[in-house]
């Protein structure tokens, strides 16, 4: 059921109140600086922040096709959360443990420093830090769910940060049908993403960096950003770009992974009650197919997860309309977990693009031989990890060694995704697997399906 005045796409949920920014000034012609940074997301807007912040003599020019906040930082789920850009495991086998519980650690200490920045300037962004849940529904996600809790203390979530829930004390935060264990951790606030984004903007901006809105970058070079407005020169050029990244480089480099969204009507206090949903936590399942959950502010419940995750040759849609088969399949996932709201309508669907490394493990880099820099891949756990990808660019940039300049993403490289039409075959058949798994372990099956655990070791999940 939708609501009258249903919407589907247009940005986001998240700009239907605020409104799509005013256009900022355009890049005017040639411009020399001293860092210019391809794209105005989260990514480039941190490491434009510190970088100000720390000299605040350095000429910095944020490059944006859109408007700051176009793609995935305007249209998340608005976890800010200290789940790692990656597996930890795939970055100690590298570097060692040591070096992997030192990121973790960095996680969880990326999601108060936001928190503090966004008071320190004057950022409403909705912001309650009430945790985050992992929820099992069925038997098979309860055995999968508790069987990672040796792994994760041995990642660097001690007892205090990761805590084990029963049903009964599930119950005690939320109601979902089923749920019959939970892991729950602190660490994990609820944001509005675009007043976020839209904050650190105006924050940017303050401290004298320029955004140039409606400038699309053709072209990165060895410093040089070629634009159709002209090229900027720069000691320094830093790709942020995440999901759009194929736009300027080979599109077998990270693959720009659709994700969807839908928010409900506000939901009456009578319907909470049922529900039993008092605070903010993030809500995570613990189905194959994924999905996220937030109480919004204004009493709402957004859901995204992924529909048709991928588009033939690293294409996107840049309306961010979501497909009815998409709003269906959440629609019905929303109403499974949480029945009460059968009758509250559906106001909102969008989608985005998030960026996915062959290894899905998120990287940060700087050539200084070409003053080339990039940040990305964080397969969906961007809102913290890119404010810990903006520090370390600063880092990398002033051409310091610090302990985020040692922590292990840093410099990591895979190789590239598979060339058509092996990608497009291979992503469609791994989320048709991992439907085909959902529904075996919902239909009682009481261990992880073998489909799902082949799709893993195929797709290096």
């Amino acid at each position: 059921m939708s609501a009258p005045g249903f919407q589907n796409g247009q940005v986001s949920f998240w700009y239907r109140d605020l409104g799509v920014p005013t256009p900022r000034q355009a890049l005017p012609g040639r411009l020399e600086v001293d860092v210019a940074i391809v794209g105005g997301g989260y990514t480039g807007l941190w490491t434009a922040y510190y970088l100000k912040k720390e000299q605040p003599d350095l000429r910095i020019a944020v490059l944006e096709k859109e408007f700051a906040g176009f793609g995935a930082s305007g249209r998340n789920g608005g976890w800010l959360s200290a789940e790692p850009p990656g597996q930890l495991r795939r970055y100690a086998k590298v570097h060692g443990w040591p070096a992997a519980v030192a990121m973790q650690k960095e996680m969880f200490a990326s999601v108060d420093e936001v928190i503090t920045v966004a008071a320190a300037e004057g950022v409403d962004a909705d912001i309650q830090k009430d945790g985050l849940l992992h929820v099992a529904t069925n038997q098979a996600q309860a055995q999968r769910l508790l069987g990672r809790v040796p792994s994760l203390r041995r990642e660097g979530w001690g007892v205090d940060d990761l805590h084990v829930l029963d049903a009964e004390k599930l119950a005690e935060r939320v109601n979902i049908t089923g749920g019959k264990a939970a892991l729950w951790s602190p660490h994990c606030a609820r944001i509005q993403p675009a007043k976020l984004v839209r904050g650190l903007a105006s924050a940017v901006e303050k401290l004298g960096v320029s955004i140039f809105e409606g400038t699309e970058v053709t072209e990165i070079r060895p410093h040089e950003a070629v634009t159709k407005r002209g090229s900027v020169h720069a000691s320094y050029v830093i790709r942020a770009l995440e999901g759009f990244t194929s736009a300027v480089d080979s599109p077998r480099l990270w693959l720009p992974m659709n994700s969807s969204m839908l928010v409900t009507a506000p939901i009456p206090d009578s319907v909470w009650e049922q529900i039993g949903w008092r605070g903010a936590e993030l809500i995570g399942d613990e189905a194959h197919s994924f999905s996220y959950i937030q109480r919004t502010a204004d009493q709402r419940i957004a859901i995204g997860g992924r529909g048709i995750p991928y588009r033939y040759g690293s294409r996107w849609d840049d309306r961010g309309e979501t497909r009815p088969a998409t709003l269906d399949q959440l629609t019905r996932i929303l109403r499974q977990h949480f029945p009460a709201i059968r009758e509250v309508p559906i106001e909102h669907t969008w989608s985005g693009v998030l960026g996915v490394p062959r290894d899905w493990c998120a990287a940060v880099d700087l050539d200084r031989s070409t003053g080339l820099g990039w940040a990305g891949g964080y397969v969906g756990h961007g809102v913290t990890a890119t404010n810990l990808a903006g520090r370390t660019l600063r880092d990398l940039v002033l051409g310091r060694e610090t302990e985020l300049t040692r922590l292990p993403w840093v410099g990591r490289h895979v190789r590239h995704w598979e060339p058509e039409p092996l990608r497009w075959l291979g992503v469609r058949a791994l989320y048709v697997a991992y439907r085909a798994a959902d529904r075996q372990e919902s239909d009682g099956r009481g261990t992880t399906s073998l489909i799902a655990r082949v799709a893993d070791r195929i797709s290096g999940r």
